[in-house]
């Protein structure tokens, strides 16, 4: 694991969740997945272990886990303005999506933009499943996790 974050600048910290952000479709359960493959398999910033309880506390903290995965990752790296910096490079790509989006909803017709969501419905569909898919067995390694996850899903 490459904890020194002595080379890292924030420019490079900006650019790496600018990256996550414009690329990681789905919601707070798939970019999870997206950081898991960025921080643990790619970068080797963090073990499994240590990703898994960073998930899970930020499960119990209101809002969405993703951002506040991201933000404990910035914090990590380079300290406060890190988390900031991480923050804003993931939250930036959606703050314009979406005046982008409210834009077009005043200049396009209702049948083409309720085209444009179902197709959008179903590639988040699939990068949920992939995300889920590439932590199972790391977060449920064994019967009793299993089928604590198996218990949540019914729930």
């Amino acid at each position: 694991m490459n904890l020194n974050f002595e080379d890292l600048s924030l420019w490079q910290l900006f650019l790496i969740f600018l990256k996550l952000g414009c690329t990681s479709f789905g919601g707070p359960i798939a970019h999870l997945g997206y950081f898991r493959e960025e921080f643990v398999g790619r970068r080797q910033w963090l073990s499994d272990a240590h990703y898994a309880d960073m998930v899970a506390l930020c499960q119990f903290l209101p809002g969405p886990a993703s951002s506040q995965v991201g933000l404990m990752i910035g914090l990590e790296a380079k300290g406060k303005l890190g988390a900031c910096v991480a923050w804003a490079g993931f939250t930036l790509p959606s703050v314009v999506f979406l005046m982008a989006a409210a834009l077009g909803l005043s200049l396009f017709n209702g049948a083409a933009l309720i085209g444009v969501i179902h197709a959008l419905k179903i590639v988040a569909t699939i990068v949920v499943a992939h995300a889920l898919r590439g932590m199972l067995p790391k977060l449920c390694p064994d019967l009793p996790r299993i089928g604590i996850m198996l218990l949540s899903v019914m729930a």
